[in-house]
């Protein structure tokens, strides 16, 4: 059983499902996106379990000729750093549906491409192929581009097109990367595993231009300090549903090729070390500092975003195992919290039609579930000791410490500027006098409560219970720093 494209290709069986049927047919509709979502978070589900987390190889190969010329295959493969991943997205995905409920104009189209950027995600984690990694990477801007054009605020067509200029603009670099690789195989394959051997063969010089080319086509999606332009405004203008899953699952498709870049250019990448680290840093301590000073509140996770994304940056550009743990850690945790706190300010939106901080108080005597729950993943996003921001942003500061001593200094900074917005937020929202306008506000109903409940839950078993975390990434963790300890490559 190829189990891998039954994850792959659900979604796509979802959204023909839908464009079958009739538009008026709302609740066939809403019940085969959230049937197929479900269908392939289960299927992720049992691939975790039957996961061999001793082995750093990739698991559940399937490989197919795609494209004899270019030597190009239809390969897919997990491993430790995009099975999590893969289950991070699936969750998301079913998130997502869960909280599309106050949809209602062009549901059939929503929906549709709501499962098509579901198979773009999962392709790119799944795929073991760089031209097949590069469609899906490609395929992901198409429904983007419509759910954020179609069902977005009052800029959606601004916030559209500059999400699709900044990605495409990006990609261009690094399939620039990726074809001075190619050009360089003596193979002419462009599977992952050849295009690894010939990377680390070609001079140093050449791997450091190549280096380059994928951190600013990866740096854009994750996307990292000085080319973030785009994600502010489409996180505001976006439907909340899918800024559940552009913060919580498409800002990791970034951080994850960064991690297969760095992996197949590792002198380059010890090379470029203290650029990585800087431009880490300055993520990590800008995108606080403009989280702060926000009032909306999409813009201000939003903002926090790009520090949180800075946290993952700092691991990988530790190049140990410590760092890269951490990075590994961080993405699945801010795709967590991110997607927690996207949900539940979505649907606070939708009962106020505000986003203002100071247009709310006191909000604990009327939705206390919602305080909960917002609370929650607000201290979380602080790193408060027992969730799953504090154990990823501890092995990714202890990397930190380890490569680049008292410099980490300045990501403390960041931190605690998190820790401010953090603690004023959920003060403004919850505490103070009751506003009249606030007095009916409803609490989150049962599907509503079913989304934020399991997201809490993830939040608080990493932080918990790491362990299996850990120990579904450590072989591949360990294989990836070991590579930077061999100075034969």
């Amino acid at each position: 059983m190829h189990i891998l494209s039954l994850i792959l290709w659900t979604p796509v069986v979802g959204a023909l499902a839908i464009l079958a049927l009739p538009a008026r047919q709302i609740r066939l509709i809403r019940a085969a996106a959230l049937g197929s979502s479900a269908a392939v978070l289960m299927l992720t589900i049992w691939l975790l379990c039957q996961f061999d987390t001793s082995s750093s190889a990739i698991q559940f190969a399937e490989s197919r000729l795609w494209n004899a010329e270019l030597g190009s295959y239809y390969a897919l493969g997990v491993d430790g750093f995009s099975l999590p991943m893969v289950v991070l997205s699936a969750l998301l995905c079913l998130v997502a549906v869960l909280a599309s409920e106050s949809v209602s104009a062009r549901v059939k189209g929503y929906h549709f491409w709501l499962l098509a950027l579901e198979f773009g995600m999962i392709g790119v984690f799944l795929a073991q192929d760089w031209a097949l990694f590069y469609v899906f990477w490609e395929l992901t801007l198409i429904p983007l581009f419509f759910l954020i054009d179609q069902w977005g605020g009052e800029r959606k067509h601004t916030a559209s097109l500059n999400f699709v200029l900044y990605t495409m603009g990006g990609s261009v670099f690094m399939l620039v990367s990726l074809l001075m690789i190619f050009t360089a195989s003596s193979e002419h394959s462009t599977t992952m595993e050849s295009m690894l051997a010939t990377a680390r063969s070609l001079p140093r010089e050449q791997q450091i231009w190549i280096f380059l080319g994928f951190l600013i086509g990866f740096g854009a999606k994750m996307p990292v300090f000085p080319i973030h332009g785009w994600l502010p405004l489409a996180h505001v203008e976006a439907p909340s549903p899918v800024s559940i899953l552009l913060s919580g699952a498409l800002l990791k498709m970034g951080a994850y090729g960064l991690l297969k870049a760095t992996g197949m250019l590792p002198e380059a990448a010890q090379a470029l070390q203290p650029l990585l680290a800087g431009l880490a840093l300055v993520s990590l301590v800008y995108g606080a500092l403009l989280a702060w000073r926000q009032t909306d509140l999409k813009a201000m996770i939003a903002y926090s975003s790009i520090s949180h994304m800075g946290v993952v940056l700092i691991g990988i550009a530790a190049l140990n195992q410590a760092g890269l743990l951490g990075a590994v850690l961080q993405m699945t945790a801010h795709g967590l919290i991110a997607g927690a706190l996207f949900l539940l300010i979505g649907l606070l939106y939708e009962r106020t039609h505000t986003r203002e901080i100071t247009d709310y108080s006191s909000l604990v005597q009327v939705t206390p579930r919602f305080a909960f729950f917002t609370t929650l993943a607000l201290l979380a996003s602080m790193g408060l000791p027992g969730s799953a921001g504090f154990v990823a942003e501890l092995h990714a500061i202890i990397g930190g410490f380890q490569s680049f001593g008292w410099i980490m200094l300045f990501a403390s900074v960041g931190v605690l500027i998190g820790a401010s917005y953090a603690i004023r937020t959920a003060a403004r929202l919850f505490t103070g006098p009751m506003r009249p306008e606030m007095q009916n506000v409803h609490d989150l109903r049962s599907h509503e409560l079913v989304a934020a409940g399991v997201l809490a839950a993830g939040i608080m078993a990493l932080g918990l219970m790491p362990g299996p975390m850990v120990s579904l990434t450590d072989a591949s963790v360990n294989q990836l720093s070991m590579v930077f300890n061999d100075k034969n490559y």
